[in-house]
């Protein structure tokens, strides 16, 4: 390992991407380091701690759905005789 060593190179894959470069220790460190932490959230994940624990407290109702239905739609209720759905339905 050598400290002159950049710590990013570029891919060989082609494109501009840069990756972790081994040759550096601070390279090797944050490829290290992300290794152990990818494998710590998904240990956690799987496991269901941490900030993926399952809540104890009970889900809060969900609200009511509001329906709206047009007055177009509602029977005339001044109409004699009582209220009586109409066939005809006025268009907008």
């Amino acid at each position: 390992m050598d400290w002159n060593e950049p710590v990013f190179k570029r891919s060989k894959w082609g494109t501009s991407r840069y990756v972790y470069n081994a040759e550096n220790p601070l390279g090797m460190a944050l490829i290290v380091l992300s290794v152990i932490v990818t494998v710590t959230v998904l240990v956690m994940m799987q496991t269901r701690s941490g900030p993926f624990a399952l809540d104890d407290r009970p889900a809060p109702d969900p609200p009511a759905p509001s329906v709206y239905v047009p007055d177009a739609y509602l029977p005339d209720m001044d109409a004699p005789g009582g209220p009586t759905a109409s066939l005809e339905v006025p268009t907008p």
